[in-house]
C-alpha cells in the first residue's frame, strides 16, 4: 500500500516530505507533490512531517479525497522526481487548509 497526497498540498507544495523518503518516492508538478505508488515503501516517514497533513496511507484517505489516489498515479506522466526541499508555494502556513488527521 503507499501514501497519497491529497488536496490540502494544492498550491502550498511544502516539500519536507521529501527529504525524509528513502525510497525517492515524491515527484513535483507545478502545484503540489505526488507520490509515486510504485516507488513508495509504506515507511510512513513523510505523514509527520507534511506541516498541512496532507498525506495519508492510501487506505486512510479521507472520502472527500478519494480521487487523490487515482491522481497521484496520473500526475506522474508529467511530474519530475524530487528529493530536495525546496521554498513552499504558500509562504504561510495559515494559507494553507490542513488535512482531516
Amino acid at each position: 500500500m503507499a501514501h497519497v497526497v491529497c488536496e490540502p498540498c494544492v498550491g502550498c507544495k511544502y516539500t519536507d516530505c521529501v527529504e525524509v523518503c528513502p525510497s525517492n518516492a515524491f515527484y513535483e508538478i507545478e502545484d503540489r507533490v505526488v507520490i509515486n505508488p510504485d516507488e513508495c515503501i509504506d515507511c510512513a516517514s513523510c505523514v509527520p512531517v507534511c506541516p498541512i497533513e496532507a498525506i495519508f496511507a492510501e487506505a486512510d484517505v479521507p472520502e472527500k479525497w478519494k480521487s487523490c489516489i487515482a491522481m497521484n498515479r496520473e500526475k506522474m506522466a508529467e511530474a519530475t522526481q524530487i528529493s530536495v526541499k525546496k521554498e513552499a508555494l504558500g509562504k504561510d502556513k495559515s494559507q494553507c487548509k490542513p488535512g482531516a488527521k
